[in-house]
């Protein structure tokens, strides 16, 4: 079982292969993003502990969305979540009572799939994605051991129905024949509600760390993801946008590596019950603010 502790651990222990920190010390304290209003232009938000945790909406954040709207500000949803296509994730937030258009919602299994080349990609997904944008040949894989062998390239899409076993059969595979693997959610965890789950990043760091050479993590906070984003509101300035997220390593670091100012959310994510201040000054990665909610 993954704790605050041991998660903010593993990162300290990858930040050699993180982007460069360049955030400032010293951060301020805010009770409502509605302060931010007047010196952001677009408002860009995790989901997981920040929207939504697991099923459940988090209290207030559909209402602040709306809010920010009516002032003018644009909204955009920049998550890891890299299980769904476009459309069952709009599904999804409307789901949780959130209204986003499909431009709105900007994934790492969008940048994930921007990469691919025409190669056979043995696909590691949960049973109901389709798999119908995936823009090369797909062969999906689960326990069969011969199926690893005969990809070409690997794409982790999902951990959902992920275990040791599975990861086992991959890690001989590409001891065997080295191939590139693309891991579409870099992300350690993330916050369910009951604690916290192992995600893909988790799996790809491991390979890794067996001396793999061709692991490629996409979504925060790697670049290709705030690009993209980004592009959405090409008229925009980088420090013009504002990044909610909260996890320190990921949402924090990648966005203000982007230009952007930065907000950590800590009452419903990664940093749950623990005391901000001390991850922040551990890690050296500093948001321009912080609050419990957003």
């Amino acid at each position: 079982m993954q704790t605050v502790h041991s998660v903010f651990a593993r990162y300290e222990d990858l930040r050699a292969r993180l982007p460069e920190n360049r955030t400032t010390p010293g951060t301020t304290a805010i009770a409502s993003l509605l302060e931010l209003q007047d010196q952001a232009e677009a408002f860009v938000f995790d989901a997981f502990g920040v929207l939504n945790v697991g099923t459940e909406p988090i209290p207030g954040a559909a209402a602040r969305l709306r809010q920010l709207r009516t002032a003018g500000c644009a909204i955009r949803i920049l998550s890891n979540a890299a299980s769904n296509g476009k459309a069952q994730t709009v599904e999804k937030f409307r789901a949780l009572g959130i209204e986003i258009a499909p431009g709105e919602i900007i994934t790492s299994r969008d940048a994930a799939l921007k990469s691919l080349d025409n190669r056979l990609w043995g696909v590691i997904a949960v049973p109901d994605d389709r798999l119908e944008d995936i823009p090369a040949p797909a062969l999906r894989l689960d326990r069969d051991a011969a199926a690893y062998d005969r990809a070409d390239g690997f794409l982790f899409l999902s951990s959902a129905d992920w275990n040791a076993g599975k990861q086992a059969m991959l890690s001989a595979s590409l001891q065997q024949s080295p191939r590139p693997v693309v891991i579409a959610n870099a992300d350690l965890v993330a916050p369910r509600s009951g604690g916290l789950s192992l995600e893909p990043g988790f799996y790809g760091h491991q390979l890794a760390d067996q001396g793999q050479t061709d692991v490629r993590f996409f979504g925060k906070p790697y670049p290709e993801v705030y690009a993209l984003a980004a592009q959405t509101l090409a008229d925009l300035r980088p420090d013009r946008f504002v990044m909610c997220g909260d996890t320190l390593h990921t949402d924090i670091l990648g966005a203000s590596a982007a230009g952007w100012q930065t907000v950590l959310v800590t009452r419903d994510g990664v940093l749950a019950g623990q005391e901000p201040q001390q991850f922040i000054a551990a890690s050296g990665i500093w948001p321009d603010f912080w609050l419990p909610r957003i």
